[in-house]
């Protein structure tokens, strides 16, 4: 409320003031411990449900939900083509994971795992390219 003939702010009585009280909320009490365990278990719940999804991975249907390809990309099974595919997938991960680590509005998680699963299942497809013998 301001007080109209002196100018000045009054201050809200209702509400603590002083060190030690902040209208922010506070974390509950855990130990650091915990705090690992529970980002440990996180960590790992999440790195499975990305391998599972990559192992169901389809190229022709996923990939143009995740990055601008055309058809005959996506068709392109070659080393030199999946190392195309990589690069646009590593900078669309990368673009993702710095609006994730803004905060930015268009950040969206579902869209990160897909990218994570496909960068997984192309990497996968390339090195299978590698080590598959050669036609004579």
């Amino acid at each position: 409320m301001r007080d109209q003939t002196a100018g000045q702010i009054d201050v809200d009585e209702t509400r603590p003031q002083g060190p030690g009280h902040s209208t922010a909320r506070t974390r509950p009490n855990r130990s650091l411990a915990a705090d690992a365990l529970i980002a440990t278990a996180a960590r790992r719940a999440v790195g499975a449900a990305v391998r599972a999804g990559s192992v169901d991975y389809r190229r022709a249907r996923i990939l143009p939900r995740l990055v601008p390809v055309d058809p005959a990309e996506v068709a392109d099974d070659s080393p030199a083509g999946t190392r195309r595919i990589l690069a646009l997938l590593a900078r669309a991960l990368c673009s993702e994971r710095r609006r994730g680590r803004a905060g930015h509005w268009s950040y969206d998680l579902n869209r990160h795992i897909g990218l994570r699963q496909a960068m997984l299942a192309e990497t996968a497809r390339l090195r299978a390219a590698r080590r598959a013998p050669r036609a004579p």
